[in-house]
């Protein structure tokens, strides 16, 4: 081939910036090389790096610093505000690339269906973490209007909301985010956070980080029923073999050792373990209380019902217990695992056949489990099949494969598209907003107005000085 491998990526969160990582690095080797162009439906990049982490995470926020260094190479173009099966279809991109990625990851929640789940004041834990991060496709509004509220899981999505909902608004105003969510906390009433967990602290999904910080703020006190500290012989296994665990028991155990600080202007976090949620309690069709069933260690590091069941008064619960992935428009999904059917990151058929050219990466390929290098492990074996499959000649064969055809389609879509270069502009202007209150950066919430400001060209010189900064071409 005498062009290079053209290689469209749908997604630029961190498993498709990994994959054009990996991909360029693959076949840096193999002449004449790669060109890739990403294809984003936010007008920003980063997917839940920028709109699913929480903004007091100043240590996951800094993954941006390395994705900003690959979206810098030469052989990677960014496009936002493009929707695949809304803007572009499939077979729209088979005109201009060889082959297609999908690392849309996962940004719903997963249902849990129990009883009540659907009452007014019941939320997935997803909804309210877009929110506080300030996507723009939800609401600007959010109720914080009762002193007691539930949180259903026990792994870190659940410390982000937690933590969240205790910390008070000025202690969050110093990060990014938008004025609308600091408003919001800053009216909160939540005086209790009640944490709820089916199984024992051997078995909880925190890593200890996080789990710790959860009790850094001085606003905020985390407690444990010493009753909830056990172990059976699996848990004590489980702990010995892993020190991630063994420092995630001791940390509970430390918050179990407590007293109650009787200061009431401190909001307490109660972690509830061995209680596992069976109803959501209503009245006039709001949340009223939740319903939980206690459980006791089987022997084998699993749990079964007692029988025994409390009522909690809360005003809100929030199900923290997993993301799901979305459905993309012609290519195969399994919903009973939430992904696209792939074997190894090739897309197939019911019979199992490669769909050529399309894969698969990250949380849409494996399900939402997993740290950043479960993603990296993803790219590398997706892209070296990719490669594999390039040079056995069975990959697609576009009509159009020039870059410059691709720039001027995406160009003439019925709306306008952002690009790399628009992210520096509106990068720009977020710090800005920041920087007048003596902030790094403030988003900018609404849709129109990011993609307005990725095209306001008066803030070039700030965003070209910027570029230059991190290394940009």
């Amino acid at each position: 081939m005498t062009r290079p491998l053209r290689v469209a990526i749908i997604g630029s969160g961190p498993a498709g910036i990994y994959a054009s990582d990996c991909l360029m690095k693959s076949a840096a080797a193999q002449d004449p090389g790669v060109s890739i162009d990403i294809l984003e439906r936010m007008p920003a990049p980063f997917g839940l790096i920028r709109y699913g982490v929480a903004p007091d995470h100043p240590r996951i926020k800094g993954i941006i610093a390395n994705l900003h260094k690959v979206l810098n190479k030469q052989q990677v173009r960014f496009f936002g505000n493009v929707e695949f099966g809304t803007d572009v279809t499939l077979d729209n991109l088979l005109q201009y690339y060889d082959a297609v990625i999908f690392a849309t990851g996962a940004k719903a929640d997963r249902a849990l269906n129990i009883p009540g789940i659907d009452l007014d004041g019941s939320y997935g834990a997803a909804e309210f973490v877009a929110w506080y991060d300030g996507q723009p496709e939800f609401p600007r509004q959010w109720p914080l209007d009762s002193e007691k509220v539930a949180v259903i899981g026990v792994g870190n999505v659940s410390l982000d909301v937690s933590r969240i909902l205790a910390k008070t608004a000025d202690e969050l105003h110093v990060t990014e985010i938008p004025d609308n969510v600091y408003e919001c906390l800053k009216a909160s009433k939540v005086k209790e956070v009640h944490v709820f967990g089916r199984r024992g602290p051997a078995q909880a999904k925190y890593t200890p980080v996080e789990l710790r910080e959860l009790d850094h703020s001085p606003n905020v006190q985390v407690l444990v029923n010493p009753e909830d500290i056990d172990y059976d012989k699996a848990s004590e296994e489980a702990r010995r073999a892993a020190k991630a665990t063994d420092m995630v028991c001791t940390t509970l155990e430390n918050y179990a050792m407590r007293d109650e600080d009787p200061n009431p202007d401190i909001c307490k976090i109660y972690i509830h373990l061995f209680e596992s949620p069976v109803e959501i309690l209503g009245k006039d069709g709001k949340v009223a209380g939740i319903r939980t069933e206690r459980t006791q260690l089987n022997g084998k590091g699993g749990v079964t019902g007692t029988g025994k069941t409390t009522d909690w008064e809360v005003g809100q619960v929030y199900r923290a217990v997993g993301y799901l992935s979305s459905e993309l428009p012609g290519i195969p999904f399994n919903h009973t695992l939430g992904t696209i059917e792939n074997v190894a990151g090739r897309v197939v058929d019911q019979a199992g056949d490669h769909i050529a050219p399309l894969y698969t990466t990250g949380w849409v390929k494996r399900g939402p489990v997993g740290l950043i290098g479960n993603t990296k492990s993803d790219a590398n074996e997706t892209i070296q099949n990719l490669l594999e499959d390039w040079a056995a000649g069975k990959l697609n064969q576009p009509a159009h494969p020039s870059p410059e055809e691709a720039r001027t389609w995406l160009d003439n879509l019925p709306k306008k598209i952002t690009d790399w270069t628009g992210w520096y502009r509106l990068d720009v202007h977020e710090k800005k907003r920041g920087a007048q209150e003596g902030r790094e950066r403030k988003k900018i919430v609404e849709w129109d107005d990011m993609v307005n400001a990725s095209h306001d060209t008066s803030v070039d010189e700030e965003a070209e000085a910027d570029r230059k900064a991190r290394g940009g071409c």
